[in-house]
């Protein structure tokens, strides 16, 4: 990137900042023009000191009156026509700094793409982030004015001057006899409001790695009782920030309070000089209005122009330093990631090393003098001490090496272009990071290089991603449509989306994580509306489900939903529903605060029962668990009320004891009519739901159904036994009823016989399919270790890379799972190398070939059936293992 903003201005927007000068340029005769007229109007039009009227003007008689209304009218287009020039000159200025602001956003995070991985220890999160939101926000306003604005307001103010100046230099230069004097004070005070501004955006920069420091170790802050230490240190930076902010208010309001005072004198100097030149019969009235009124107008592009001086050097200041961040030692050559090549080569021949070392940023090596050759075809293992996961990293080009060259087939890694290194190496390790997206968007994440196929648009849609990829192209941003179709199949080995599917479910079973997206699946939902048919087999699974119960003898294991009967096993909220709740409105926890429900309640007599029996719900959750600590497992297992809410109930029933239910306030009513609607009789055995109370909450079940308002109809889908329940699981829909609770291993049957129908009905695929659409959250948090770390090597599978280098995969699993997972690995890659810095050293005879590290040095690396002997570095891993 260029060294100065200016310069980077003049790289990507010279030809719109020459054209925003000339509209300046042409904006001034009129401008001129706009200060001359007033004066004609008065001296000439009203007091007519030298026309004589009537006036014949291009061949028309104009009496005093005409003649007036004539000059009032060419000031009226003068008003438009100046106008006119502001209103385009600001519009095309703030489409160049937009475009411009687009364009280094875009450039800076492309920047980001290409840091080396060290420059991420050094360099935070919350740091890069700021930089490219906040910290050039301001960058976009001042490019459009970078050259524009000095060019309008400086003419304007010199066309201003050159009027007063014509009408009398004396009063003229008198008006801007201070002038000077702001110039040369008012930059001098502005530089050290500038320092203190890149001050102040230091600190903030550290305000932010603060917080994200914190957001990122909150575990740890809880675990150690360290909040208030983390609360002192923020407060302490937060001081440190309010002190330079404060230094900044007062030294800009030093600045205004100059200005305005300065700016102050002029209208002193045209009362009394041009007054007395009035006086004196040296000045006409009209010419010293027009003088008053220019003088006015002066003061705005003077202010602007002082306003500019000192965004420039905030805009100055804030480039320098961006830059600095983003231009660390090591970036990757840009000539390496951005073009397309025409083809892409597979990698055949030799891995080789030659006296590889690698250092970080302390001096420490890490990779010391490695050298090696191996077959790009065979499976290695990587096996010993340390070195082993900087050396993987090395051959996947994710770092560069110290000294030493590294070469494929002769091609020297550090030449190849990304789209070699990205497509026939696959790197895997064992703490992958998975992007916020669902399963399936993170598998064919390693499929996705460019734009293959255009997106399926109707007319206007075309036309509207055609205004944006012009606006993108004129931005010079990229221009790709997201939409498109980016999956490169072939790549995968496929020819269409459904030979995809095939390959992504092998891949899921080579990495062992198949079961686990088929109970993803299990657990999620589908709109039947949008898929009938599997609706449709899912019912018949159901039906199988419930045959299966009792061909098995295990009816008694599931309760079936029923219309007119009550569900024991279910909660009494659920009963009442009969249904899934959609939304929040009437969410099981918050039936309390439905004016619906409780108007039900009310109807039917309940409200009384209701709250006798939250009552002793509330009295004997306190009475059995008022002296367990917070985080006791038994509140998440048998407590309707939280341990922070324990203290409440407490207090709640003090009060009823001493004054009644029929005090208490709306809120305290709502805590007691909350607890009944948790209550499942075979769960908590508490006696209070009687045969009367079942009929009764039956019929408010009927009256909820029947007269739910059409606003709220969409609020529940309610339970059909010959309909597919979109709101619920597909686990859930095959259920069709509640597990009996207390039965010995009545979960696991049930969970066997599920899986059972699934298959006999060949639907576990179509359940996987909907386990891919699972939304793993931020960086895959919402999965396990183990299922983020097979997931990440699943995608790196599906790309058949030439060679597969994986980083310590398969940590964290049991050493059976260990096992399998790389005999499982190894079939799927036939074609493929694998080079594996193994978790188990002993795993290394599974490979043709190993490789044995000890403090960064390789020393010692051949094939296994020759190194597998006593006394070679080779046999001393295998005993260590």
């Amino acid at each position: 990137m260029e060294p100065t903003i200016y310069r980077y201005i003049l790289r990507h927007s010279a030809r719109q900042q020459v054209a925003l000068t000339l509209m300046a340029a042409a904006s001034f005769p009129f401008l001129y023009a706009f200060y001359e007229l007033p004066k004609l109007i008065v001296n000439e039009a009203i007091l007519a000191e030298t026309t004589v009227f009537p006036v014949a003007l291009a061949g028309t008689v104009l009496g005093q009156t005409d003649y007036l209304f004539l000059l009032s009218a060419a000031f009226l287009l003068l008003v438009v026509f100046n106008q006119g020039f502001k209103y385009a000159i600001n519009v095309y200025r703030g489409r160049t700094g937009e475009r411009m602001l687009r364009r280094l956003r875009f450039d800076l995070y492309a920047r980001v793409l290409r840091f080396p991985l060290p420059a991420f220890r050094k360099t935070s999160q919350g740091e890069v982030i700021q930089m490219v939101t906040a910290e050039v926000e301001p960058l976009g306003g001042f490019v459009g004015d970078a050259f524009s604005l000095p060019a309008f307001q400086g003419g304007t103010l010199a066309v201003i001057l050159a009027f007063l100046l014509i009408q009398n230099p004396y009063m003229a230069l008198a008006a801007i006899a201070l002038y000077p004097l702001q110039l040369w004070l008012i930059p001098r005070l502005q530089r050290r409001v500038n320092a203190l501004g890149k001050e102040r955006v230091r600190l903030v920069r550290r305000l932010s790695d603060r917080i994200g420091e914190t957001i990122s170790g909150v575990q740890e802050i809880h675990a150690n009782d360290t909040s208030a230490l983390h609360l002192a240190a923020f407060s302490g930076q937060l001081g440190d920030i309010f002190a330079v902010r404060l230094r900044i208010y007062v030294r800009k309001f030093v600045i205004k309070f100059l200005n305005n005072s300065i700016n102050q004198l002029g209208p002193f100097c045209f009362y009394s000089i041009g007054g007395w030149l009035v006086i004196d019969g040296a000045l006409e009235v009209g010419t010293l209005m027009a003088a008053i009124a220019a003088h006015k107008d002066l003061a705005a592009p003077w202010k602007e122009l002082l306003g500019y001086y000192q965004r420039r050097e905030d805009a100055r200041i804030k480039y320098a330093a961006v830059i600095e961040q983003f231009a660390p030692a090591g970036m990757l050559d840009e000539a390496l990631q951005r073009p397309e090549p025409g083809d892409v080569p597979r990698l055949s021949g030799a891995v080789e090393a030659a006296n590889v070392s690698l250092e970080d940023d302390t001096g420490t090596v890490l990779v010391d003098g490695a050298a090696f050759s191996l077959d790009s075809r065979a499976r290695v293992a990587v096996v010993g001490g340390g070195g082993r996961s900087e050396t993987l990293q090395l051959l996947a080009r994710l770092l560069a090496p110290s000294t030493g060259r590294i070469a494929i087939d002769a091609w020297r890694l550090a030449e190849m272009p990304e789209a070699v290194t990205g497509r026939r190496l696959g790197y895997a390790r064992a703490h992958p990071h998975l992007f916020a997206a669902s399963v399936w968007d993170n598998l064919v994440y390693g499929l996705k290089h460019r734009p293959l196929r255009p997106a399926d648009r109707d007319a206007a849609g075309a036309a509207a991603q055609r205004a944006r990829e012009a606006e993108a192209a004129a931005s010079g941003n990229a221009a790709d449509d997201l939409e498109a179709g980016w999956i490169d199949y072939g790549a995968a080995g496929a020819d269409g989306p459904e030979a995809l599917r095939a390959r992504v479910f092998d891949a899921l079973e080579a990495v062992g994580v198949a079961d686990d997206v088929y109970g993803i699946g299990l657990r999620g939902t589908i709109d039947p509306d949008a898929q009938p048919a599997l609706a449709e087999r899912l019912l018949e699974a159901r039906a199988a489900f419930r045959a299966g119960l009792v061909e098995s003898g295990a009816a008694a294991l599931v309760e079936s939903f029923d219309a007119e009967t009550y569900n024991d096993n279910a909660t009494l909220g659920e009963n009442l529903l009969f249904g899934t709740p959609v939304g929040d409105a009437f969410r099981t926890d918050r039936l309390a605060e439905s004016p619906y429900v409780i108007g039900l309640l009310e109807e039917l007599g309940l409200t009384a029962w209701f709250l006798e029996a939250g009552r002793e719900v509330a009295s004997l959750m306190v009475e059995l668990f008022a002296g367990l600590a917070p985080g006791h497992p038994f509140f998440d297992r048998y407590s309707f009320i939280d341990a922070e809410a324990l203290p409440d109930y407490q207090a709640l029933l003090a009060r009823i004891a001493r004054d009644g239910t029929e005090a208490l306030d709306e809120d305290e009513r709502r805590m007691l009519l909350s607890l009944p609607f948790m209550l499942s009789p075979p769960r908590h055995r508490l006696g209070i739901i009687t045969d009367e109370i079942r009929a009764r909450v039956l019929e408010a079940r009927r009256r909820f159904a029947e007269r739910l308002p059409a606003e709220m109809a969409g609020d529940v889908a309610f339970f059909d036994a010959g309909r597919f329940n979109g709101a619920a699981s597909i686990q859930d829909n095959i259920l069709f009823g509640k597990l009996a609770y207390g039965q010995a291993g009545g979960a696991e049957r049930v969970g066997a016989l599920i899986s059972e129908v699934v298959d006999a009905l060949d639907l576990r695929r179509a359940i996987v399919e909907v386990g891919l659409e699972f939304q793993v959250g931020i960086g895959g948090a919402r999965l396990s270790a183990a299922q983020r770390q097979r997931i990440g090597l699943a995608r790196t599978l599906l790309k058949r890379p030439d060679i597969v280098l994986l980083d310590e995969v398969g940590s964290g699993l049991d050493g059976a799972a260990q096992a399998l997972l790389v005999d499982r690995v190894l079939a799927a890659l036939p074609d493929s190398g694998v080079i594996w810095a193994l978790p188990r050293a002993d795993l290394a005879r599974k490979f043709d070939a190993a490789m044995v590290m000890r403090g960064g040095r390789v020393v010692e690396h051949g094939a296994v059936a020759e190194l597998d002997r006593d006394g070679t570095a080779f046999a001393a891993a295998m005993d260590s293992a």
